[in-house]
């Protein structure tokens, strides 16, 4: 198994990897949409990916962006993406992928690594508590839908 930072020469199996990720949450099937929109991240140098690759093949991948704190005015990536494909899961790759991100996000001098998931999503919930994520008790957290 290997863990690395994509790039745009990956953007065609990444496509069809993050076109599953969104089908996965209920979303229809787009791979010229998937790849367009991971086009303009990568143009835009708007977020970061890595990926999980077994034998040449992706079968995951988190996708981190990047935020700023006023009060510390340092640097704050969110994990906004974690995938594994199906028949990879619970083998280890989302921690490997983990693993990727928060030491990218340590050697950036991020002040903080934060992440959200689905209320039904236990799975995720476990793994990110037993990395010592907590969640917050300080902040309520809102959200506006303008689409």
């Amino acid at each position: 198994m290997e863990v690395f930072l994509a790039s745009i020469e990956h953007l065609e199996s990444l496509s069809r990897l993050f076109d599953r990720y969104r089908v996965f949450y209920n979303q229809t099937s787009d791979i010229k949409a998937a790849k367009k929109f991971l086009q303009e991240r990568f143009k835009n140098k708007d977020s970061v990916v890595f990926v999980a690759e077994e034998n040449g093949e992706m079968v995951g991948f988190t996708q981190l962006y990047p935020s700023f704190s006023s009060v510390s005015m340092k640097l704050i990536w969110i994990l906004n993406d974690l995938y594994v494909e199906e028949p990879y899961r619970r083998k280890g790759i989302a921690t490997l992928l983990m693993n990727a991100a928060e030491k990218y996000a340590k050697e950036s001098g991020a002040v903080r690594f934060i992440l959200a998931t689905q209320i039904s999503n236990t799975n995720a919930q476990k793994l990110y508590e037993s990395r010592g994520y907590t969640k917050d008790k300080e902040f309520y957290h809102y959200a506006l839908q303008l689409q």
